[in-house]
């Protein structure tokens, strides 16, 4: 789970700006299911979180942020290819570090995360555990003014030969050590603790606006629960949907070569050779993938989501995914993730929830979330404009948080906790009326409007 996330010059965002999830004291007694203990701590994490913040006010920018370091932390690079960080543009920092520090828990521990980046390398890395507000470095990484790579490694003393003579190596100046770990060494060569960060990282899920989970037609196709559970939640959130089916039809090599591009035809049949389950999947369109199994010969199948209506009593039309409307297609590429948290431990963090989906589906997949996905170490938070959401009967004060651009076009963070709010307070009015703020200023339309009309 994500107990803070702090960032500094990256894209919107100039000075440093921390998302926290730690649960505040003060609200003891209100949604107590909502959070969990942080181990060795006093403290409790939250198990949800929003962001609210009008269009342009850096909401999408922390979610690219959490992209950038997660892909920093197991991204190989290229030497010499840069670091592909974005500073802030508008002020005087762009030659300026970029700084990224995460506090997480995997397992039964808290660790810090975190990096200072310029455009060509790495100056600084982290990975501390936190046992009872002390830290005691894993390792420490330093690059030099000549891009030399030095690592300290307190908290690896007992390693295996091979991560000690990576250590002694340091890597590349422009990737993370973390990512050299993941690309260069088998889980026997760098130990249990190495392997739950490391897996914890692949399980931080960031969907964005356009994005699902998962390749949805592999995932009905081989997960029958989840069949049955998606087409169960669509029927029960009156989309028309009564049921969902997903046909696996084999074709032959000539056809997958007439669906797809050449380059990436070799570029698919190369992955597949590389790839240590031998799969590959190739979305075509919504509804539609390609998979590629590899075994003594390739096989390739054509996998085609359908959605079946009743629309009389023992009558059932079958429509292409494609058929359905955009929010009934955008909540069934987010419901993997429900699934998925029902039975794991996991983060997702979901961009722009509300796109497509009525109110009333995104306040009762956040529900569904909090009452059905309890226990364990499960986390999703959302950025939206839904103001829907701001209701204390679903979230509490602490889970609600606002960005939004000062004077000079960076982006501020702040949380609900930072306002005296009754609890008896309609919040959703007070937001709207810019009580919070976080919302568009609108007076320059209406003066717009009036120098638009005819004279």
């Amino acid at each position: 789970m994500i107990v803070s996330f702090s960032v500094s010059n990256f894209r919107s965002f100039s000075s440093e700006e921390t998302f926290s999830l730690v649960a505040s004291k003060r609200l003891a007694g209100s949604h107590e299911e909502h959070a969990v203990s942080i181990p060795n701590s006093e403290e409790k994490v939250l198990r949800t979180a929003v962001l609210y913040g009008a269009n342009g006010a850096g909401k999408s920018n922390l979610f690219k942020a959490l992209r950038y370091l997660k892909s920093t932390a197991l991204r190989q690079r290229k030497k010499n290819s840069g670091t592909g960080r974005e500073a802030f543009r508008f002020g005087g920092g762009v030659n300026e570090p970029s700084s990224f520090d995460l506090q997480f828990i995997t397992g039964n521990r808290l660790y810090r995360f975190g990096f200072k980046v310029e455009d060509q390398k790495i100056t600084e890395e982290w990975l501390v555990r936190v046992t009872g507000g002390k830290e005691k470095p894993v390792y420490e990484r330093i690059t030099d003014e000549d891009g030399n790579v030095t690592i300290k490694a307190p908290g690896l003393k007992t390693a295996g030969e091979k991560l000690k003579a990576l250590v002694k190596v340091g890597g590349l100046q422009n990737q993370s050590f973390l990512a050299t770990i993941n690309a260069n060494l088998d889980t026997p060569d760098f130990g249990k603790e190495l392997e739950s960060i490391l897996a914890w990282f692949k399980n931080l899920l960031l969907i964005a606006p356009d994005e699902s989970f998962a390749p949805l037609g592999h995932t009905l196709i081989k997960d029958s629960d989840f069949l049955e559970f998606a087409g169960n939640f669509l029927k029960s959130s009156s989309t028309g949907v009564d049921h969902l089916e997903a046909i696996k039809e084999e074709i032959s090599e000539d056809k997958l070569r007439s669906l797809l591009p050449k380059d990436l035809v070799s570029k698919v049949l190369e992955d597949i050779r590389e790839d240590k389950d031998g799969l590959a999947v190739v979305r075509l369109g919504e509804g539609s993938e390609l998979l590629i199994e590899r075994t003594d010969e390739n096989h390739f199948y054509r996998i085609t989501i359908q959605a079946a209506h009743e629309h009389q009593a023992g009558k059932v039309i079958q429509l292409e995914l494609d058929d359905e409307s955009d929010g009934t297609r955008r909540l069934l590429n987010l419901l993997p993730a429900l699934h998925h948290l029902r039975t794991n431990s996991a983060v997702y963090f979901i961009d722009e929830i509300d796109r497509s989906m009525h109110p009333e589906l995104v306040w009762k997949f956040l529900e569904f979330f909090l009452k059905s996905c309890e226990g364990g170490q499960r986390q999703i938070i959302v950025t939206t404009h839904e103001s829907n959401l701001l209701d204390l009967d679903l979230l509490r004060r602490d889970e609600i948080w606002f960005a939004e651009k000062n004077q000079n076009g960076a982006t501020q963070l702040y949380s609900m906790t930072d306002f005296n709010v009754r609890k008896d307070l309609e919040i959703r009015k007070h937001y709207l009326q810019g009580r919070f703020g976080a919302i568009p200023f609108l007076g320059n339309l209406d003066r717009l409007l009036e120098e638009c009309k005819p004279a």
